[in-house]
């Protein structure tokens, strides 16, 4: 027998929230255009305006200790009092050795933690979130630390080229009553659906041209999202802001139109125009530009997808502890309004894509 939708929800025991909140976007933008030109001569439609991209001496942990010291210039709270790091991602700078375990001796959180990396595609960052919530609503810990980032992905001429960007988020999972957002509750839902994957040895993903969108992105997101307004009786009208996973400009948009959700409820997290998509960080750095707006008492709905596939969904308060602590750490618009364009030649030494030997 299926339990009833109230029953799937995941919630603590013990109610917790986001204490800090950081994003991490690299300076380097290349336009879609310098794209077209290199591969289709300039010709046809662009999905986005342009993408961020790693510097030479960047990658997932450079990229993910800066995300997590702006989480914890917010949060203000002793770093040897988290009990875990997690950072979820495609692009692990290494095989066999963890990204956490470098973030997590950088922010000073070492030698008295729990560290791992998470796998889920672009999924892997909610993913940790919601072990965090389960480690921290027990008691098990005080604070956990769950960050979401990745590099630029795409093989040359491929249309993942276009819109695989990079950065991220970082989040401080913590006590509720300490929290500028408030988790009032999470629901998950996973199907095996091979829509989009890399195998080992493999440089570059590979996808499932058009099955990407339906039954991978759309059906996900949808059935999350809807599952989760079902189980808190609530409505598209009953939240400010909505957040969706981005890996493109349309994706996002049409699905916020399924549901019932406006414009300009997710306006404000839809970032993939001008970063492109950051994979693991995608919903994650979109929920900080909502937060670096959003006042108390604000609802936010928030949903990621992960490619083979699966998404987590989100409902979040708003705390009046928020517009005072944000001002703390850079403000997601700011990383985008740094920026540095580049040509497809600098781009092809920065990523590697030229082998020398």
């Amino acid at each position: 027998m299926t339990e009833p939708v109230s029953h799937t929800l995941l919630k603590p025991t013990h109610p917790v929230g986001f204490v800090g909140y950081g994003a991490y976007v690299p300076r380097f933008r290349l336009p879609a255009r310098e794209v077209a030109r290199i591969w289709t001569g300039g010709m046809g439609g662009l999905p986005i305006k342009e993408k961020a991209v790693p510097g030479m001496d960047e990658d997932v942990v450079t990229m993910s200790i800066e995300a997590a010291r702006n989480a914890m210039a917010r949060a203000r709270v002793d770093p040897a009092e988290i009990r875990a790091v997690w950072v979820g991602s495609e692009s692990h700078p290494y095989a066999v050795k963890p990204t956490s375990t470098i973030v997590a001796e950088t922010i000073g959180a070492v030698p008295n933690t729990q560290a791992a990396d998470w796998e889920f595609a672009c999924k892997a960052g909610t993913e940790a979130v919601v072990a965090a919530m389960g480690l921290v609503g027990s008691k098990m810990a005080h604070y956990a630390m769950a960050i979401g980032m990745d590099t630029a992905q795409g093989k040359p001429g491929d249309a993942l080229e276009y819109t695989a960007g990079a950065g991220g988020a970082a989040y401080l999972i913590g006590p509720a009553d300490e929290s500028l957002a408030i988790i009032q509750s999470s629901y998950s839902y996973v199907t095996d659906t091979p829509d989009f994957w890399r195998r080992e040895y493999q440089r570059y993903p590979e996808h499932g041209q058009r099955f990407t969108g339906e039954p991978a992105y759309f059906k996900h997101i949808n059935a999350a999202a809807r599952a989760m307004m079902e189980a808190n009786g609530t409505t598209p009208a009953d939240y400010k802001w909505a957040v969706f996973h981005q890996p493109n400009t349309k994706f996002p948009q049409r699905v916020a139109s399924m549901l019932g959700f406006s414009k300009e409820q997710i306006e404000p997290g839809l970032l993939v125009q001008v970063i492109g998509n950051t994979y693991a960080g995608a919903a994650m750095i979109g929920l900080t530009s909502i937060l670096d707006i959003a006042e108390p008492g604000d609802r936010i709905l928030m949903v990621s997808f992960g490619s083979g596939a699966g998404s987590d969904a989100f409902d979040l308060l708003v705390t009046d502890k928020l517009p005072e602590r944000r001002m703390s750490a850079p403000l997601t618009r700011d990383y985008i309004a740094r920026r540095t364009e580049i040509d497809y030649a600098t781009y092809a030494r920065t990523r590697g894509i030229l082998a020398m030997r």
